[in-house]
């Protein structure tokens, strides 16, 4: 008698898509349509463990022994179906030994010319009483870079604030010095900015664009929408100085795709109508929605019953995204084409994102924050520019949060997509930054599987959109 087989629930996530069983495989978040073969083993394991002969035997009538058996091998190998041999450790680390940092993030001012009432920020200042970050602090933050990290090929230099162009002396300070210092080490370096847009002239759009910065401008829609938070500090809505400003952004800038960064706050959850303002009217190339659910002010954050209505809304303009995709058109909808992006490319993360692994943020005394969403805040930092990183406390930080033992992640279908959730919303619901985000774990697990739809649909119809829209964003 050979070796009980049993089902490895934990390992396998099933979606149909009209007649078709599409596995997600989750230690690797990669995606097959099921055969004929494995789904009637999944089936016949489903119902009752048995072993090898058993199952040959159970399914004699439909399949060949031969199929059978090498269709079994090959789920046995995914560890789809167990043999009773112990299955590999998920996440082949158990613990952060090392980070391997390759960009930084420079809170260059905390000031800002504007006053929008969600603001996460805590750090921030009005124009006149803002903390500029000094250019001895940004240079010193750059070759912690190259010290902590000196392997990488390629980094990136991020521009944040308050309003980063409010320091522009020591943005362009920063750029001369590091194309300078990364050409001499033989390293690419790239730029990267969000704004307001309120600053830009013909003259800074030339210079950001003659230096390819990656541009993502915040902006939350029509005008009725925009302004109801983004406003100055007297009070005064900023949608038509915004608007202006990006006419002219978008007309002159060639180096790169510019996106635009949408902030949902309570009452505002009618995605469509701000994608097609930004997208269709305003011509940005990518449209991405970030929704607020646990922001410091609790009367901005999307009720739970708004948060359900924004995933309806993504999925409703996700439909129009597949619709496009078909006729190979890409509408610039950022969410679930990173989504997209993540399956087709078998993303697994152990860590939500790259905050202290990869990326830290410096703010203007040169404390190294877990990201820019930390500056200001109480949570401890973990070094200073000066003297380095935390290594030690930043490593038991990042081994806190890969432990999933315990907790929902552990055997949840989406745990190598979402992995927890992000650091900062962690830390404003809960006060702990390692504590998972349970609020819209249903919500998200029913996000991907809409994606695994959308990415079997194209690929069934038009694979060559994943050619020509997905695959080159590993370029950038």
């Amino acid at each position: 008698m050979g070796a009980i087989l049993n089902l490895v629930e934990r390992n396998l996530h099933e979606v149909r898509v009209d007649a078709d069983r599409m596995l997600f495989h989750i230690p690797s978040s990669s995606l097959f349509a099921a055969d004929e073969v494995t789904g009637g083993i999944i089936d016949a394991l489903r119902q009752q463990s048995c072993s090898s002969e058993d199952l040959v035997q159970r399914l004699a009538g439909r399949f060949a022994g031969q199929d059978i058996n090498e269709t079994l091998r090959e789920l046995i190998a995914l560890e789809v179906v167990s043999d009773g041999s112990p299955l590999t450790p998920e996440i082949g680390i158990s613990k952060v030994e090392r980070t391997a940092l390759n960009t930084v993030v420079l809170n260059v001012n905390t000031g800002c010319n504007l006053s929008c009432t969600y603001c996460y920020k805590e750090d921030l200042d009005k124009p006149s009483a803002g903390k500029k970050m000094g250019a001895e602090t940004a240079e010193a933050s750059v070759e912690m870079l190259l010290r902590e990290s000196p392997d990488e090929e390629r980094y990136s230099v991020v521009f944040f604030g308050g309003e980063p162009l409010s320091n522009r002396p020591l943005i362009e300070h920063m750029v001369d010095y590091c194309e300078r210092r990364f050409s001499d080490a033989g390293k690419q370096v790239e730029f990267i900015m969000t704004t307001n847009a309120t600053l830009l002239t013909e003259e800074i759009i030339d210079y950001l664009n003659k230096h390819r910065f990656g541009l993502s401008i915040s902006i939350d829609g029509p005008k009725t929408v925009h302004d109801r938070n983004r406003i100055t500090v007297g009070g005064q809505g900023t949608y038509d100085v915004v608007r202006r400003k990006v006419d002219l952004l978008l007309s002159r800038y060639r180096s790169r795709p510019v996106g635009a960064r949408v902030t949902l706050t309570r009452g505002i959850t009618d995605v469509e109508t701000i994608w097609n303002h930004l997208f269709n009217e305003l011509g940005f190339a990518e449209v991405g929605f970030a929704p607020v659910t646990s922001g410091d002010m609790a009367n901005y954050n999307l009720t739970s019953e708004e948060l359900v209505e924004v995933f309806a809304n993504m999925k409703a303009l996700g439909r129009r995204y597949l619709e496009a995709a078909l006729e190979h058109r890409n509408i610039g909808f950022s969410n679930l084409h990173q989504l997209i992006t993540d399956i087709h490319e078998g993303h697994k993360k152990a860590l939500p994102c790259g905050a202290g692994l990869k990326m830290l943020a410096v703010d203007h005394k040169g404390e190294l924050n877990l990201c820019h969403r930390f500056t200001g805040s109480s949570m401890p930092t973990f070094g200073n520019v000066h003297s380095g990183v935390k290594q030690v406390e930043l490593n038991d930080f990042l081994s806190q949060r890969l432990d999933r033992s315990g907790t929902g992640c552990d055997t949840c279908r989406i745990r190598n997509l979402c992995s927890g959730g992000c650091y900062h919303e962690s830390y404003a619901r809960y006060g702990d930054p390692t504590h998972p985000t349970y609020h819209y774990c249903e919500l998200m697990r029913d996000w991907v599987d809409f994606g695994i739809e959308v990415y079997s649909r194209i690929m069934a119809v038009n694979p060559a959109f994943i050619s020509s829209y997905i695959s080159p964003r590993k370029a950038h």
